[in-house]
């Protein structure tokens, strides 16, 4: 994953001069990566970003969701017509799907847009809010659980969505757990993620380590298959394909063929014909296990009975 973090000046702007991603970092329950207010604080690495006029008076650009400012208008340029946050953040969405992190650039945006680049100003100040607001935007694709179902089930829902969210934008992964995000839509996802907690029967204080051990977890688990995928993908191979030659090259090394022996009496023994067969397999037991350590803890430790 890439990384650096840095900001667009708020005058005379460079318009490719911000970050382009952000450190390769696991979730940290209470940024950006699930649910924002839910558990651990949030690492300050967003707070890196600064743009020139700030360092300057030693003011620091932290987050797009705290630093409510309006954009310069100084830059002497025209707001085109139809051109709003909205739409911006869409073909922000867009365009880091299609090209990543790396590649991601005010110029590209503008290009998508068919606007200046400098017009885009009037409505962000850096880069690095597009990629808070893209970030936020995504969110939105998680469905809330059914509230009438049991915690169990209503967390392998939220659970299976958020590994897919991170599976079909593997760019928010190195986002995730280095920008801030309070936006709204990180604000639904952390309430329902707090509203299953609070179901399970355990005591306030252990509440926050379930969420870590859950979706630090499916954080982990949806970024290595997204980008597994990916390197697939660019390959031209299938993702069956990646690992039988991987897998062949293994066993064609004398001292390499007890590993390879008893990782194929592994995958023999879990099932399943592919390779995303096999992850599924793995993913579905993995969620068990840690359910299953939620409903022990809570017996030993709870206040009460665990609620539907």
């Amino acid at each position: 994953m890439v990384s650096a973090s840095g900001a667009e000046p708020t005058s005379a702007p460079d318009p490719d001069s911000a970050s382009a991603s952000a450190p390769d970092s696991g979730p940290a329950l209470g940024s950006a990566s699930a649910p924002a207010s839910a558990s651990v604080p949030a690492p300050d690495a967003a707070s890196t970003s600064a743009s020139a006029s700030d360092r300057a008076t030693d003011t620091v650009r932290t987050s797009v969701w705290l630093d409510r400012r309006t954009p310069s208008r100084s830059r002497r340029a025209e707001s085109p017509a139809g051109l709003d946050r909205t739409r911006i953040t869409e073909a922000s969405v867009r365009l880091l799907d299609a090209d990543g992190l790396a590649k991601f650039s005010m110029r590209r945006l503008a290009a998508e847009l068919d606007v200046t680049a400098m017009s885009l100003y009037w409505y962000v100040d850096t880069k690095d809010d597009l990629l808070e607001l893209a970030l936020d935007s995504v969110y939105a694709e998680i469905a809330p659980p059914r509230e009438a179902d049991d915690w169990r089930d209503r967390l392998r829902d939220l659970a299976r969505s958020y590994r897919e969210l991170l599976v079909r934008h593997i760019w928010i992964s190195p986002l995730a757990g280095t920008f801030l995000n309070i936006g709204p839509n990180s604000m639904l996802f952390s309430y329902a993620v707090q509203d299953i907690v609070r179901a399970t029967g355990l005591p306030l204080e252990r509440q926050t380590g379930a969420l870590s051990a859950v979706f630090q977890f499916v954080y982990g688990f949806g970024t290595v298959e997204g980008h597994f995928k990916a390197r697939c993908d660019a390959t031209g191979l299938t993702q069956d394909e990646y690992h039988q030659r991987a897998m062949g090259t293994i066993r064609a090394q004398p001292h390499m063929r007890e590993i390879a022996a008893y990782s194929d009496d592994i995958m023999a023994a879990r099932g399943g014909d592919t390779v995303e067969e096999m992850r599924e397999r793995d993913f579905v037991f993995a969620l068990d296990l840690l359910i299953a350590g939620i409903e022990t803890m809570s017996a030993r430790t709870g206040t009460g009975t665990p609620s539907p």
